[in-house]
């Protein structure tokens, strides 16, 4: 069976159901995916209008529950009215009740598991805003729901491309915060959820992490700032005593400018532009992934770009990326729950079994292991 990917809408006046139709409108994706999208017809229609002729609609079905889900078709759960006011390029609180009720309705269907990932078009963070939601973003409301990998309550941004993979100790919250928020603790979980999805869902054996200063030039021993000797590099040293490959900390600067980035398979950076600039200016195209829950969640790494809504220049990309990925991390979290079903026991030097003169093969005691030796046929 393909997996079912839920596809929430996000803002109605933006360019996510533009993305939306130019991903899910691609010849192959009904091969790897069944999408439901949770949105309106009448307004997916609207947009589906200004698409250019290589775009063709794929035979779609209009389903009231996830249980009846058709594969093979795009599926399509209605979550507001057709008489939606919609006005492209302008925020309005009637687009964020419209992604509001969105992303409720496919996050109850994740829950209940009826879908097996979520992929979630750009909100306008203001606009939805409201007594069911108050968070700073996506990241922060799927925390609330979903239940995170590792003890602490906590999940992980993360912005994944094919040429970097950046982790933030701070998501959305105000610089003038940051410095506070920068503890031994707060670095050493994220640093472990980060370990783990690398390893996890990446399939990445013995992930190599650098950790970014939070000063510039890391402080300079001190004289601009004592968060990398107090902090930082104590969070680091706890992190190899349990086993993590994390090195640093580094001056941002430098690290990203000399290309030493490119010796390490992720980064943790300590605040959210830190490590959001220099990744957007490598590639745009990159993946949004909520890293450490139970459930896989992507989502593009751009907003909703009111000024170039309604206009068929908007770039489905990064939206593609995020649904293929989500798909790929599916397929990584099956595979290593089967390889790991059934692991080897550890030997225990204390018990005899594990000796080399109690192997079970009939090898002379005083030989050894011979490696290179030959079976008779």
């Amino acid at each position: 069976m393909k997996p079912i990917i839920a596809i929430t809408a996000g803002d109605i006046n933006g360019v996510s159901y533009e993305i939306i139709l130019k991903t899910i409108f691609h010849p192959h994706i009904l091969e790897i995916c069944t999408p439901v999208l949770y949105g309106n017809v009448a307004i997916a229609k609207h947009y589906a209008q200004m698409l250019d002729e290589e775009f063709q609609t794929p035979q779609g079905v209009i389903i009231t529950d996830a249980r009846k889900v058709v594969e093979g078709k795009v599926n399509v759960i209605t979550c507001y009215p057709d008489d939606t006011p919609l006005e492209p390029g302008k925020s309005s609180e009637a687009a964020g009740k419209a992604s509001l009720a969105s992303l409720k309705r496919a996050c109850a269907d994740l829950q209940q598991g009826l879908v097996h990932a979520l992929v979630t078009a750009p909100i306008n963070k203001e606009n939805i805003q409201s007594d069911e939601f108050r968070y700073s973003g996506h990241t922060e409301y799927l925390t609330h729901l979903f239940r995170p990998v590792v003890e602490n309550g906590e999940s992980l941004m993360m912005m994944v491309s094919d040429v970097l993979k950046v982790a933030l100790v701070c998501n959305h919250v105000p610089l003038s915060k940051v410095a506070g928020m920068i503890t031994q603790e707060r670095i050493l979980h994220k640093l472990t959820i980060l370990n783990h999805t690398l390893k996890n869902d990446f399939t990445i054996r013995q992930p190599r992490i650098a950790v970014l200063a939070l000063n510039p030039h890391a402080g300079d021993g001190g004289l601009i700032g004592t968060e990398e000797q107090e902090i930082i590099a104590p969070a680091v040293a706890e992190a190899n005593k349990q086993g993590i490959l994390a090195f640093g900390p580094y001056s941002a600067d430098g690290f990203f400018g000399s290309g030493h980035f490119a010796h390490f398979d992720a980064i943790l950076a300590m605040y959210h532009d830190q490590g959001l600039i220099p990744f957007k200016s490598m590639d745009m195209n990159g993946v949004n992934y909520t890293a450490g829950l139970n459930v896989v969640r992507t989502s593009p790494d751009h907003g909703v770009a009111y000024d170039l809504a309604g206009k068929n220049i908007a770039s489905p990309l990064s939206f593609r990326n995020a649904l293929t990925m989500a798909i790929d991390i599916l397929k990584q979290r099956e595979m290593n729950k089967r390889i790991n079903a059934n692991p080897l026991p550890v030997p225990d030097p204390d018990e005899n079994d594990y000796r080399p003169e109690f192997r079970s093969f009939s090898e002379p005691k005083s030989t050894g292991y011979r490696a290179n030796s030959q079976v008779e046929n």
